[in-house]
């Protein structure tokens, strides 16, 4: 199959109109505070987040764009993304999933526009339980789209933001969790590539802490989300079998996962 970063005319057409007539709820949670911490350089923004204190625990609300709000299955939009089937990345350049005027502007969570996006609230314990958890449809607003280098600065400096304190602090209870439960992350360094007076080459970027933290938080919508489909009987979840005990050389095979 062959695909370029341009659109069919009919699929841009189609695109451009879905994005000048957004379909929104009712619901309207613009005054919630959401930033999105992503690489510098990057336009399509599907995430964000705003993380505050409650008694001795926190809510998280995690804001995902909501792109049913644009497209709807069928439509030419839809078929040319069946098609596709993800976005392909290049050295230098990507073949998007969507139209950018979808991908890249009213369907990313760009600062200041209103923008529709799925709405998680998720409760969590001092100990960075996750307790309960709700999902609604509402337009958003972001504050700010930042990077992870920068929002490392300020929580170095100790001038960050009291949110991303409390990102940093949910994020390592999260960790801790995470390897109680038998968990393994490997933080392998990035590999970016670097252009040099035309020359490229690999250059190797170790891992800052604060994406592991955004990291965390994502995940811990993802368990909130496998909760709610296996209460409601609905959905595809991706699982793993247990390691065949044959793969263990020289250790016991944990007994839990």
């Amino acid at each position: 199959m062959k695909v370029s970063a341009e659109f069919p005319a009919a699929v841009e057409k189609a695109a451009a109109a879905a994005a000048a007539n957004p379909r929104l709820p009712e619901l309207d949670l613009t005054d919630l505070p959401f930033v999105t911490i992503d690489p510098e350089s990057a336009m399509d923004l599907d995430r964000a987040m705003y993380l505050e204190r409650s008694g001795d625990g926190f809510v998280v609300h995690y804001a995902i764009a909501d792109l049913a709000a644009f497209i709807t299955p069928g439509d030419a939009i839809d078929v040319e993304a069946n098609r596709r089937g993800e976005t392909l990345y290049g050295a230098d350049s990507k073949i998007p999933l969507h139209p950018k005027v979808i991908s890249e502007d009213a369907g990313s969570l760009l600062p200041d526009p209103v923008r529709p996006a799925l709405v998680w609230k998720i409760r969590v314990d001092s100990t960075g339980e996750g307790t309960e958890i709700t999902v609604e449809r509402a337009p958003v607003k972001s504050r700010a789209k930042l990077s992870y280098a920068a929002v490392q600065a300020d929580l170095d400096a100790g001038t960050a933001d009291e949110m991303f304190t409390i990102l940093r602090e949910l994020g390592e209870l999260r960790l801790a969790r995470e390897a109680a439960r038998g968990g393994v992350s490997l933080p392998l360094p990035e590999q970016e590539i670097v252009d040099e007076d035309g020359t490229r080459h690999l250059e190797f970027r170790q891992m800052l802490p604060v994406e592991n933290w955004n990291a965390q938080i994502s995940l811990l919508t993802g368990f909130g989300a496998a909760s709610l489909m296996v209460y409601a009987r609905v959905g595809l979840l991706r699982t793993l079998p247990p390691a065949d005990p044959a793969t263990y050389s020289g250790c016991t095979a944990p007994h839990g996962r």
